[in-house]
């Protein structure tokens, strides 16, 4: 625990004008980002007695270990470094909602060719419109099915949409009169995306004018005795009033608007938010978050209005956003989202009338969503609570392991020899601190010798870590890296705060495995002079928990927590391993012979197969004919003649059931590498 008066900056030293500060930990990692009118006045009221402090302020200047700011002209310029930061650096003392599901969201692809109508979730992609999010995923297809009969915009995945244009005949949407088809030809683009336009026009609460155009075009088509189009019209007004009934007028004036609600108590609060677009409650979502800040119900709104808007522009910031509380930065607020809108945006507190009785249903929704989150969690905290307990008693260890890392390693037949290394926290699965690694020092399989490779990497890369901190001597930290051959990198460039990969130990280590595996992860620690760190080995027969140096294992009840607990860990690295290794497979199994040829991209790659039309066609051509493709010289088409001659040709497809040979006219996988991922 710091003494907050060791890193105060002296006095004048702060400057007196808009600004944002940075806390940061012994380890110079980031741990609160905030932002201030007067830098010198916010910074001051950190260094007083601990007494005086609001405690979880006191424990952040403690677990502190030194200050940095950063002066800017505008409050404006503040709030949106403030913003930048805390998505960057994930300060642990700054709120962060999460949501408490995962919402769908009606989504338009407008950045393709032909527009798409889909369900979405997670984050949004650029050139999508979206509408929502929606409370149920069920309730946006009734309503797109009820609107694809007057905007019949295609719905279809690519694969199907791709198989219709090739055999030319439209699915079955389009032989009901709920697509256009723009896969056979029945409408051209430029038609297709007017109706994805119109559709999108309709969706955002344009409803008024549309609906009027059609009204008249019935009338018209009745008094021109077009009787089977005026009828044709009618039931599409009625398609559509009927879509318009799913969301219930709430304001009266047709207001675009977004309504914040916060329900908290001294540990956590919930902020709901209703969408109202047209007057019509559009969608809804909900987060919840740790209060471990200091932090009022403005402060709240501050945060939540910064983590709904900050990735959004145009007209996904409504022109009012109702508040239960005004934050402290207002106007700087307003002329944020105005920037962001690219009009003006009123944030307000509602006084009288339907957006108050409306903010009232927000706030109750948001007591529901606090209450059933803590009847959760509560259930939940307790039953890993035991679990911890229960481990920590049976392996003897000193306290509960709240960081826990489990290793396996997956193959097969040893072939893509891998293994993963899956992280929980508290007993909750840490996705974002997986990883995953390559056997690199020997070929074939021996499960043995993989894990101690592995484990012997994550702690070299813990100890790395400790030296750029200062945490460790040098001298011992070559001394370990050398007795398993590794390397320390002694450069240590400046930390910028961010969290880092391999920093933080765990108090457990277990391995998928019986008393091999537990011995090579034993040694490894051993070799590179760990011993705070406990190991542990989960075999899958009959659920044993091997022991270093033990030779009888430890047997848990059945119905212990901590034994189920174990095995959701070492199951979650079986999935993660698996996941990667067929991942591995399936790229070598769909590499094509072009892919080893030195110095030739993806995208020429691409080019060749497309102007030849597939790597049978490309083997025949030659030296010259190869380099009249766009970007591909001399030296490349004889390195592409060279490597082709070289690759001996897969043995030819047979039909099974007619036993005919299939010519191999089909293009080889020179797009293979698009489907590469990031490995260690």
């Amino acid at each position: 625990m710091a003494d907050p008066s060791s890193y105060r900056p002296e006095p004048g030293q702060v400057p007196d004008s808009p600004g944002v500060y940075k806390f940061r930990d012994e380890h110079r990692r980031v741990i609160y980002v905030g932002k201030a009118k007067s830098l010198r006045q916010r910074l001051a009221s950190y260094f007083q007695d601990l007494a005086g402090l609001h405690p979880r302020t006191a424990t952040m200047v403690t677990t502190a270990a030194s200050v940095e700011w950063t002066v800017v002209s505008t409050e404006v310029e503040a709030l949106q470094l403030e913003y930048s930061w805390i998505k960057e650096f994930d300060p642990r003392f700054n709120v962060k909602y999460r949501d408490d599901k995962s919402y769908p969201s009606l989504a338009v692809t407008m950045n393709e060719d032909y527009p798409r109508v889909q369900v979405m979730r997670g984050p949004k992609k650029k050139g999508v419109r979206y509408f929502g999010p929606y409370g149920h995923a069920w309730a946006i297809r009734e309503t797109v099915d009820l609107m694809l009969r007057v905007f019949p915009v295609r719905t279809c995945s690519a694969g199907v949409f791709k198989r219709s244009a090739q055999i030319g005949r439209p699915c079955l949407l389009g032989y009901i009169g709920k697509c256009s088809a723009p896969c056979v030809g029945r409408v051209t683009p430029e038609e297709h995306r007017e109706l994805a336009e119109d559709f999108c026009d309709f969706m955002a609460g344009r409803t008024g004018t549309y609906l009027t155009r059609l009204e008249q075009q019935m009338h018209e088509a009745a008094e021109e005795m077009e009787y089977e189009k005026a009828a044709r019209l009618r039931d599409d007004i009625g398609a559509l009033r009927r879509a318009m009934e799913k969301n219930a007028v709430v304001l009266a004036d047709a207001t675009d608007a977004d309504l914040f609600a916060v329900a908290e108590d001294e540990l956590e609060a919930a902020v709901q938010i209703f969408h109202v677009r047209g007057g019509r409650v559009r969608g809804q979502r909900g987060w919840v978050t740790d209060k471990v800040e200091a932090v009022d119900t403005a402060g709240l709104v501050e945060h939540a209005l910064q983590q709904l808007y900050g990735e959004e522009k145009g007209e996904a910031v409504p022109k009012e956003v109702l508040v239960p509380a005004l934050p402290e930065d207002t106007p700087a607020l307003s002329q944020w989202l105005a920037e962001r809108r690219g009009s003006q945006v009123s944030l307000r507190i509602p006084q009288r009338g339907d957006k108050k009785a409306l903010m009232e249903t927000v706030h109750r929704n948001a007591q529901q969503s606090l209450a059933l989150h803590k009847t959760k969690r509560a259930a939940d905290l307790t039953t890993r609570s035991r679990a911890l307990e229960e481990i920590a008693e049976a392996l003897d260890l000193d306290g509960a392991p709240l960081r826990i890392e489990c290793f396996d390693i997956s193959h097969l037949q040893g072939d893509d020899v891998v293994a993963s290394m899956v992280v929980f926290e508290d007993g909750l699965a840490r996705k974002g601190e997986y990883r995953r690694f390559q056997i690199k020092s020997f070929e074939g399989q021996d499960d043995v010798r993989s894990m101690h490779e592995v484990v012997s990497r994550r702690f070299r890369r813990y100890l790395q870590e400790k030296l750029k901190t200062g945490e460790w001597s040098p001298d011992d930290a070559v001394a370990a890296a050398g007795v398993v051959g590794g390397e320390v990198d002694r450069d240590t460039p400046e930390d910028d705060g961010r969290p880092r990969r391999f920093a933080y130990p765990p108090q457990l280590v277990v391995v998928d495995g019986g008393q091999p595996q537990v011995a090579a992860a034993k040694r490894a620690l051993e070799e590179l002079g760990i011993d705070d760190v406990a190991v542990c080995g989960l075999a899958k027969r009959l659920e044993e928990v091997w022991l270093p140096g033990e030779d009888d294992p430890v047997v848990l009840p059945r119905s212990s927590e901590g034994l189920y607990l174990l095995q959701r860990v070492r199951d979650e690295a079986h999935r993660f391993a698996i996941q990667y290794q067929r991942n591995k497979r399936g790229k070598r199994l769909k590499a094509g012979p072009l892919d080893e040829v030195p110095g030739l991209g993806e995208s020429r790659r691409l080019a060749l197969i497309k102007h030849f039309g597939s790597v049978k066609k490309l083997r025949q051509a030659t030296i010259d004919q190869i380099c009249e493709v766009p970007g591909i010289g001399r030296k490349t088409a004889e390195t592409v003649v060279v490597a082709l001659a070289q690759a001996v040709p897969a043995g030819p497809a047979v039909n099974t059931a007619t036993g005919e040979i299939i010519e191999d006219e089909t293009p080889a996988s020179a797009g293979a590498a698009s489907d590469r991922g990031t490995e260690q």
